[in-house]
């Protein structure tokens, strides 16, 4: 009988239609007045229609959904480098970007003009972001994540939707709540709660640490004279693997210029 199958799909249609006003009833007729129920609607005993109130109801989004990127900084109350950004403007994330929307500019040091491992300028144009992750995927050093703010729609489609790094930047608590698991799962794979380059250092008892207030029997001369110490610049040591490296590169040359000669 031709047919059929739509009129089991309409009698589908009907079972919820006549289910919602019985659930109704069971919440007093205040299914959807009390905030309270949203909870039980949206969970495995809501019976009829699953109509979400957007935007005064909002479903919780997976913890693995992806929106626009944002930079993962230090905490704020951190013990080691409060605020300090995790990016080291290394670039991988704008060539891996399918659209490229990202622009770096790395930092410099303004005494020496040599780039540091940080960025001065940070932007992505949201506009063009598709989402996909690959910029988050493919950082070395977890500096950059997709976030779960999904409600940006504005009507200007100029400076508004292109992120510059202030409005980038969160700190890494803000990533743990948004996705505990992952940022477990990439804390075991570092070693550590903190930025690479700290847990490195960690390991080869060379990590900074907060300097300490004296003890109350110290006077305050002791804290200016500490500083200093921990200022002054250690001494310059000889990094054996550069010397090994530049003393085969003369042997190399003595050997051509040999070869040259006969």
């Amino acid at each position: 009988m031709f047919g059929k199958g739509i009129l089991r799909g309409l009698g589908v249609t009907l079972k919820h239609f006549f289910n919602t006003y019985v659930d109704d009833i069971r919440y007093g007729m205040k299914k959807y007045s009390n905030p309270d129920n949203f909870e039980s609607r949206q969970s495995t005993r809501a019976e009829g229609a699953f109509t979400v109130q957007y935007p005064d109801e909002k479903m919780a989004v997976p913890e693995r959904f992806r929106f626009v990127p944002f930079l993962v900084i230090n905490d704020q109350d951190s013990e080691i480098e409060p605020g300090r950004d995790w990016c080291t403007s290394c670039g991988i994330c704008a060539k891996v970007c399918p659209p490229q929307c990202i622009w770096i500019v790395r930092g410099t040091n303004p005494e020496t003009g040599r780039p540091v491992p940080e960025p001065e300028a940070f932007f992505i144009d949201i506009d063009i972001c598709m989402n996909c992750g690959f910029c988050a995927e493919f950082c070395p050093f977890d500096a950059i994540k997709m976030d779960h703010d999904y409600e940006m729609a504005s009507f200007d489609r100029t400076l508004t939707h292109i992120h510059d790094k202030e409005k980038l930047s969160k700190e890494f608590s803000y990533w743990r709540k948004i996705a505990p698991t992952t940022a477990y799962e990439e804390m075991q794979a570092r070693g550590g709660w903190e930025h690479t380059d700290v847990v490195k250092a960690r390991k080869k008892g060379k990590a900074p640490v907060k300097p300490q207030a004296p003890a109350n029997g110290a006077t305050a001369e002791a804290a200016p004279a500490a500083e200093a110490v921990a200022e002054a610049p250690a001494e310059p040591q000889v990094d054996e693997r550069a010397e090994k490296i530049k003393a085969r590169r003369e042997a190399a040359l003595a050997r051509r210029r040999a070869r040259t000669a006969d």
